[in-house]
């Protein structure tokens, strides 16, 4: 008798241990795969912060479950994506990925999700293969497609009447998609592109090029950069003086989270982007309050709320499944089939996983990038190449 009490003391102690290490284990894992140094990092930085803002607003929970957090400094290098996608998703066995910024790492970090039939919620990176060729079940997308934001300035850019251009930008995936979105609504409504420029990433080395423009004299130029890079174009654009007789036009990274460093220079540039200051809804209201309480001040940008949005979008799929990410086609679908209540405005997701948003025109004003109007409404990618 005492021998079966002993075993079942024994016994209750080892379950008791089992479920002990069953809570211990039983948080979702998070993987962040961001720069959080080079030129992007403080897009990274922005991403995390608005991504945790969320699980805050929530408790410290999604889906009733606490998060563990993993993060990657993918330095936006290209070469170094697989082996950094598999330190996440091999070492640390994530359930979901949040990344990244730069298209090149984000297409790597893209296969080796889809490979290892990980869940990835790209929270900037536009290139188009994403959402088209690379398209899958468990493959989404909290930010825009490349050629989103390029197409948008289009029909803005022949209302004013310019009827030719010049487009600028680094030569790489990210660049060459924006202008030719840009291209495909700037020639719908009339417009012609008379010479494409690019040099290297991340060269900002632009004197011989503003000559060329200068050489050139198209109605208006296009741009594409993004941090450190936006700055010093933005600048040297300025003091070119070219502004004066042609105007500087670009997608919203240009102008967004730069404005401080670049000033002066920027005042008066109009970019198309999926999100604005001045909206002035009370959910985005109330976002940037919460944002500048949490950090220190520091209003939020767009990467902040395209990482506030993937803790959204998570937290849609988990309620649906009651927290059990394990069931990942019914978590999966859920997330695909959102609506989004997002600061920028409401959005839903492609079959392809690609948000279908608004995108605004902005006029920089000071440090912000006000919005003017909606330059087209519940604009969707086309996801060409796609097979789902």
């Amino acid at each position: 008798m005492m021998h079966h009490a002993l075993n079942r003391v024994l016994l209750a102690g080892a379950l008791a241990l089992v479920a002990g290490h069953a809570t211990a284990a039983d948080k979702i894992k998070v993987g962040f795969m961001l720069p959080y140094s080079g030129t992007y990092a403080a897009l990274g930085t922005a991403i995390e912060n608005g991504f945790k803002l969320y699980v805050a607003e929530q408790g410290g929970k999604l889906g009733g479950r606490e998060l563990e957090y993993f993060k990657v400094d993918d330095e936006s290098n290209p070469a170094k994506a697989s082996e950094n996608a598999n330190r996440l998703i091999k070492r640390d066995q994530v359930d979901i990925l949040i990344g990244t910024v730069h298209s090149g790492v984000a297409m790597a970090l893209a296969k080796a999700a889809k490979g290892s039939d990980t869940t990835l919620i790209v929270t900037n990176a536009g290139a188009d293969a994403i959402t088209g060729p690379m398209c899958g079940p468990g493959i989404f997308r909290t930010s825009f497609s490349n050629w989103q934001p390029g197409y948008a300035m289009g029909p803005v850019a022949a209302a004013k009447g310019h009827k030719t251009a010049v487009t600028i930008t680094w030569k790489y995936a990210a660049g060459a998609e924006q202008m030719e979105g840009f291209r495909e609504g700037f020639e719908k409504n009339g417009g012609k592109i008379v010479k494409d420029l690019t040099l290297p990433f991340p060269n900002v080395e632009f004197q011989s090029l503003l000559t060329e423009i200068a050489s050139i004299k198209p109605d208006m130029v296009f741009a594409f950069f993004a941090g450190g890079g936006a700055v010093k174009f933005v600048q040297d654009y300025h003091a070119s003086g070219l502004q004066k007789t042609i105007p500087l036009y670009g997608t919203g990274f240009l102008t967004d989270g730069t404005l401080p460093a670049q000033g002066a220079s920027a005042q008066g540039i109009l970019t198309t982007l999926h999100y604005a200051d001045g909206l002035n809804t009370p959910r985005d209201n109330d976002f940037r309050a919460h944002y500048a309480k949490t950090y220190n001040n520091v209003q939020p940008d767009v990467y902040a709320v395209q990482g506030y949005d993937a803790a959204q979008l998570m937290q849609s799929g988990l309620a649906a499944v009651q927290g059990n990410i394990d069931d990942k086609a019914k978590f999966r679908d859920a997330m695909r089939g959102a609506t989004i209540d997002s600061p920028r405005g409401k959005f839903t997701l492609s079959a392809a996983g690609n948000p279908v948003q608004d995108f605004y025109l902005r006029k920089v004003d000071g440090q912000k990038n006000n919005v003017v109007e909606v330059a087209v409404k519940q604009l969707a990618d086309p996801a060409r190449g796609c097979k789902l």
